[in-house]
This record gives structure tokens, sequence and C-alpha cells, in this order.
């Protein structure tokens, strides 16, 4: 019996020269400065680790001068925690100021520093000298991405060969320290699909795509269809022949495969609308995922590219990279993916020693491939957007892989976007999903609101199977109408947006204030504690008195001076007395892009007539835009936070300011905006437990953006 599939995690550590500027992602990610972070590891329950000993970090100013201070700590901590450490040393970098993927010194360079690391650390075995060589190779030496910012083939051999050599030059000088040292040879890999027409380039990229390991391997020789393409470029034969033995052959192949990285070749350009073209010098084409292209099921994806691999070389196989920039249900469904297609393969035969989740701190601006400082984050097992690393739904998940071997959640029952209809891009391009997605749903009440409404939208795009009910459906201050409505549809989760939001209108309308906005929440959260179903309800900023002069956090006493605040008060106690784990949302003067009820819009339909928009500036508040809070308030309900949490857009303005900001981001030049005499008030949020939302001006510009998009309703 195999021991059984391994759950492996890792940081992003990747350090990239762009020109003369270095890019550090654990510096980026704050990794490197949190000790803590191994401790948030091991208590998933992972044992093994890609751990970053980054040659351009500890010997910066060259091979005379190491710092080794920052790494000695963290060595320390992954002995004590009892992690098995496999040891990087050059993360798609090009090592320091003194070396580059050109410089024939680099790979005896290389082999030095390997030497010193295991000569500091004996006790480790694992090691990736050099992660994704030919990754590395393609992005800056026929690409440009990366330094030495080269584009031709020559320079692209070169750098392969300086790395591949590299490698087999660092675990030659390891292993005289530490006979037992096993390589774990990393690579991204994904195949190469085309029109017929396009053959020829497929074959040629796909044969290429797998060179890194075959010369590790042995495998390239005179007869080797990209023997000639290195030998015209620069590479010596005798070098070539030096691997042919298999001396540099990995112990285990780590294969890093994306939902990008299957491609698809077609000369049919028109058929893709707004995707940008290439070529190769004699033909043009668009060059796109695989999984966008109708006709391929089957062909692309996890389990073919790892059978692949290992009828290739039958060698042990690692994933050694699971990661997708998308929303936390999607990044768990790839991650399932991914670890389902290792079990069967295992179940087949193949050896597959373990999958790894990757990114688990998050990763900074890789949509640019790093090349421009946008502070782009992608969240990874943990997100990073308060004090301290917060697990989310992907950490449940890695601890129960990791500890169980499975894992379950009602988002699972559909699959990821890249098995649905709406990822077709070309002639089935647009084509919808099923009316209603099947699975487990959940609840929506508010079915006429800005809220429920923006809910449903936004759980379809992500694939979340939900029912939106109306008053007519479903009364929330009536028990019996809860508990037929919970009974008939089984929710796994409620998120109530029903409610009185008539502001003013509430100081005439008391009890029908106090029905909606705090009796039907306590009886929904009365029914859902009784069926151990999470609750999502929303509360306002109005729960405070405005005059504190600062924004408030989650701790803060609510003092409301309105019904309205004083119902959402009342919401709180009872809603978190009857159901503690329930999660209530505070939000303020939120705005969207998909209904007409809100303050932008009444700020630009009013200016567009002529006439002056008058608001108070001495009342300052959170403008929040709502997908921006539709989203955000997903990933804490599928994360399983609870208790209060503040959402809101970073930052904050007076009504009068925000119509400016709103009237400058519709682009009219001539506006009239007048103060209105009210109180000084600053009912602005902020929270102590994290910051989800990105700034206001993002999120103005984004509404604009939208509503271009989407002018059905108005």
């Amino acid at each position: 019996m195999p021991p059984p599939l391994e759950l492996w995690g890792g940081p992003e550590c990747s350090v990239v020269r762009v020109g003369d500027d270095y890019r550090d992602q654990a510096d980026e990610t704050g990794h490197a400065a949190r000790l803590a972070d191994l401790d948030a590891i091991a208590e998933l329950g992972i044992r093994t680790v890609r751990f970053p000993i980054i040659w351009e970090t500890v010997a910066r100013h060259g091979l005379e001068d190491y710092d080794w201070s920052e790494v000695d700590a963290r060595v320390e901590r992954v002995r004590a925690l009892g992690l098995t450490p496999i040891a990087g040393l050059i993360h798609h970098g090009s090592g320091p100021a003194d070396t580059s993927l050109l410089d024939p010194e680099f790979r005896y360079k290389l082999a030095r520093y390997a030497a010193a690391v295991a000569a500091r650390y004996p006790w480790i075995e694992l090691w990736t000298p050099v992660n994704e060589p030919l990754t590395t190779a393609r992005f800056s030496c026929l690409y440009g991405h990366w330094y030495p910012h080269r584009r031709n083939e020559a320079d692209f051999v070169t750098a392969l060969v300086n790395q591949c050599h590299g490698t087999a030059l660092a675990m030659i000088a390891i292993r005289e320290i530490i006979p037992s040292a096993k390589l774990v040879q990393t690579e991204d890999y994904g195949r190469v699909f085309s029109t017929p027409a396009l053959a020829y380039q497929a074959d040629f990229e796909n044969a290429r795509r797998l060179l890194s390991l075959d010369l590790l391997c042995g495998k390239v020789d005179a007869g080797h269809d990209c023997f000639g393409q290195l030998t015209d470029n620069g590479a010596d034969p005798a070098l070539l022949d030096w691997f042919a033995d298999g001396k540099a052959r990995p112990d285990i192949i780590g294969i890093n495969h994306y939902l990008t990285s299957d491609r698809y070749l077609d000369q049919r350009r028109r058929r893709y609308p707004g995707v940008a073209s290439g070529g190769n010098g004699h033909a043009r084409y668009v060059d796109v995922e695989a999984i966008r292209v109708a006709g391929l099921e089957g062909e692309t994806g996890p389990k073919a590219r790892l059978a692949e691999v290992w009828q290739r070389y039958r060698l042990p196989i690692a994933v050694t990279e699971v990661h997708n920039g998308c929303s936390r249900e999607e990044q768990l469904r790839w991650l399932m993916d991914v670890w389902h297609a290792a079990e069967q393969l295992r179940a087949e035969g193949a050896d597959i020693r373990a999958v790894t989740i990757w990114s688990m701190f998050g990763a900074v601006d890789w949509r640019s491939l790093l090349t421009r400082r946008e502070g782009h984050v992608e969240q990874g097992i943990f997100d990073l957007r308060g004090r301290n690393p917060r697990k989310t739904l992907l950490a449940t998940a890695a601890s129960a892989l990791a500890t169980r071997a499975s894992f379950s959640h009602p988002v699972l029952e559909t699959p990821g976007w890249w098995h649905r209809p709406m990822r077709f891009l070309g002639p089935r391009a647009g084509e919808s999903a099923s009316p209603m997605l099947a699975g487990c749903p959940l609840l929506i009440t508010g079915a006429t609101g800005t809220l429920g409404q923006a809910f449903a939208r936004i759980c379809e795009a992500r694939g979340i199977a939900h029912r939106l009910t109306s008053r007519s459906q479903l009364d929330i201050a009536d028990p019996v109408s809860i508990h037929r409505v919970l009974t008939e549809m089984r929710p796994w989760a409620v998120i109530n947006t029903a409610g009185f939001v008539r502001v003013e209108q509430a100081e005439h309308e008391r009890d029908a204030c106090f029905r909606e906005n705090a009796v039907g929440p306590e009886r929904l959260a009365e029914a859902c504690a009784a069926a151990v179903i999470p609750l999502v309800t929303f509360s306002s900023d109005l729960v405070f008195d405005g005059l504190a002069g600062r924004p408030y956090v989650e701790d803060d006493r609510a003092n409301p001076t309105s019904v309205y605040g004083q119902s959402k008060e009342r919401a709180e106690q009872l809603v978190l007395a009857a159901c503690p784990g329930a999660l209530v949302v505070r939000t303020s003067a939120f705005f969207g892009p998909w209904d007409s009820h809100n303050f932008v819009w009444d700020v630009l339909t009013t200016l567009g007539r002529g006439e002056a928009v008058q608001a108070n500036d001495r009342a300052v508040v959170s403008p929040t835009y709502v997908p921006d809070l539709v989203h955000a308030t997903l990933d804490l309900l599928v994360d399983g936070e609870c208790g209060l949490w503040h959402v809101a857009n970073a930052g904050q303005a007076s009504w009068l300011a925000f119509a400016g900001m709103a009237a400058i981001g519709a682009g009219l030049k001539t506006v009239r905006l007048d103060d209105q005499a009210g109180p000084a008030t600053n009912t602005s949020l902020e929270s102590s437990r994290g910051f989800l939302l990105r700034p206001l001006d993002e999120a103005i510009a984004s509404y604009h953006r939208e509503l271009a998009l989407t002018p059905s309703w108005r």
C-alpha cells in the first residue's frame, strides 16, 4: 500500500530582477518579516514546505559576503516545528548583480552558493537549486520580461543550459556535503494546441516545453526534436552529451500547472475580438488559454498533463504549485480539481507523491509578471488584509486535506468556471450557463432591493447556487414563513438583505422599521441557530452618533441618534444573542452600477439636468461600492467568519465631496455643488479585523466603467 497523497505548502518567494529593480515577493507579501507564518503552516497539518534560501538575498553583494541572519532564524523555526523544507536557491531570478543568466560563470557561482547553504544546514535533504529553468529562460531571454531582457533564441538557449548545468553542479556540490540530498526539480508545464494550419508551431512549442526536464533526465541527444535548435544557437554538444547519462536526473519532478498553462493557437483572429494577436514571423495568430476553446474537453487540465509527464519520465511526481488568482470558491475548486486528478492517476499506477498549495500568503503584481509596481495582491490561503494573516476557506480545506485527505463544501457542487460554458471565447463566446445553478443553495432575502439583486448577480458569476426570495415568498419576521422556506430549500447559508431602508421615513414609522430591521433578523437568527445554518445580515454606520471625530471600528460603542440607527443597533444585539455564529456586516452609503437607487446616480442625473447638487459638506461617511461589498461578504461567509465586521471602501468623504468625486469620475467638467446645511458628524468606518475593500477612488472608477457596460436597466 503506497503512502497517502501528501499536501505540501509554499509561500510565493520569487526574487525577480526587472531592469535594476529587484522584486522580492517574500518582502512584498510581508512573509519575510513574519516568522509566525511558519507556525501557521504547521498548524494546518502540512509537514513539507517549499522553503526559500534565495541567492539574491543571502549573497546579494557576492559570494564572499553572506548574510544568514534572517535565514538562520527561519531555518531554526522550521526545524523546531518538525517541518521538512525543500530548499529553493533561485526562484525566477538571475542571481546577484555580479552575474546573470548569460554569464558563463553563473553555473559555477550557483554551485558555490549551494555548497555554502548545504554546509550551513546539512540536515536539509530536499533541494530545488533553480525553480522552473525553462520558464525563467523564456520570460527573461525569449520574451524580455525579466533581466537580462533579451528576445532571441540564442540567449534563450544560453539561459536554459546555464540554469540546467547550474542545477546539476549545485546538486553535485550539495551531495558532497549531504550524500542523501534529493533533487526536486520544478517546471511549469502546459501543452499547446492549435488549428491544423498552425500544427507545426504547436509541435515546436510542445517539444520545447519539456526541454529543461529532458536535459536533466539525459533525453537530449542527436535524435531529440530540439537538438538542432540548441546547437544552432550556441549550446556545446559536449555539454549536452554530459547530461546524457542522467547524472542530473531529478529524484522528484515538480510540475506547476496553471489554468493558463495549456494554450491554443488560432490564425482566425476575428473569432477572438479584443484578444491581442502575435506571430512567429511567418503567420499571425492569437494565443489563448486552451480551456477557453470548445472541442478540447478532456485534453486539457492537470490530469492530462501529469499523465504525460509520468509516461515520459516514469519518475516520482509532485504538483509543486497550485494557485488560482480568483474568487475564494474558484480557488477551492481548482485546488480540488488538481487534488482529485492526482488521486485518480495514483489509482491508475502513477507515482504522484504530493500536491502543493502555493502562494500561501499571497502574491503581488503577478498579473503583470512583476514588470509593473501596481500593488495588485492575489490572496493566498491566508488573507493578509488585517493585523495578522487570517485563515480563509482555503486554509480550512488545506487542513482537511493535510490530515484527512478529503474536503467537502457546498460551493464544490458547482464546477469551476473553466468547466462552465461562460469560459468560451470564439464561436461559443457568450453561451450562458444553466439558468439555475445546481446544488445546495445559498438563500438570499430581499429580492427587490439593491443588495439582494447584487448578491444574486454576483453569485451567478461566481458559480454559487442561490435562491432569491421576495417578501411574498419569505416574511423574515414570521417564524412560520421562515420554517417553511428553510425546510423547502434546505440552504447551506442565509444572507439577509431585506429590511426597512428609508432613514427619514423611519422617524414616522418606528414600528414598521423595527419589525423589518430588528424583529425579522432576530427570527432568522433563531431559525438558523436551530438548524445550524450560517447567517449573514447587514447593519449600518448609523449605529454611531458621529461625534468621535474619527472613523469607527468594530469595538466602538454604538450610540444611534435616529430610529433607523436604533433599529440596526437592536438587530445587532438580538442576532448575535440568538445566533453567536452569525456574521453582522456594518457598511455605509453604498452605491452600485446596477440600479438607480443610490446617491451617485442621483448626483449624475441632477447634474445632467443642469441643476445644482446640494449635499452636506460636514457629514462624513465611508461610501461603499456594492460589488466590492458583496464579494467581500461572500468571502467572509465561506471563510466561516462571524461577529461584527466593518466592510467599506477605504477612505472617507463628506457627502458633498463624494458628489464631486462622482462628477469628476463621470468626466463632467462644469458642475454645481452647493453645501447643504447640516450637522457636523463623522460616521465613517474602518476595521480592526481586516481591511477588505480597495480605496474609494478606485471603486468610483469601477462604477463608471461598469455603468458604461450595463445600460440595460436605465
